[in-house]
């Protein structure tokens, strides 16, 4: 039974994990193709690069001011993770 609850957790924190590292790259996403959306219904551009150019530069803006920080989450959860394995019968 404990086996089980220490797996329900890993796969919770490995959810929780997930949502932490990608959120911020998605809502930002989210912004800026709204506010081109906006834009391009209120001046009639519909020019497709128009939508595409400025939700890749800032993804990759967020992705670059957020991979250290990323990084270090990962590592943390790998390090609990690997900290676990005797428990699991797997090292």
């Amino acid at each position: 039974m404990d086996l089980e609850l220490q797996l329900v957790d890993l796969a919770r924190e490995l959810l929780w994990t997930t949502i932490v590292l990608a959120g911020p790259v998605l809502v930002v996403g989210l912004a800026v193709g709204v506010v081109v959306s906006l834009f391009q219904a209120l001046t009639s551009v519909q020019e497709q690069t128009m939508s595409l150019i400025p939700k890749m530069i800032a993804t990759m803006v967020v992705v670059l001011l957020l991979l250290a920080p990323a990084l270090q989450i990962l590592r943390d959860y790998t390090e609990r993770i690997l900290s676990q394995l005797v428990s699991f019968g797997l090292s």
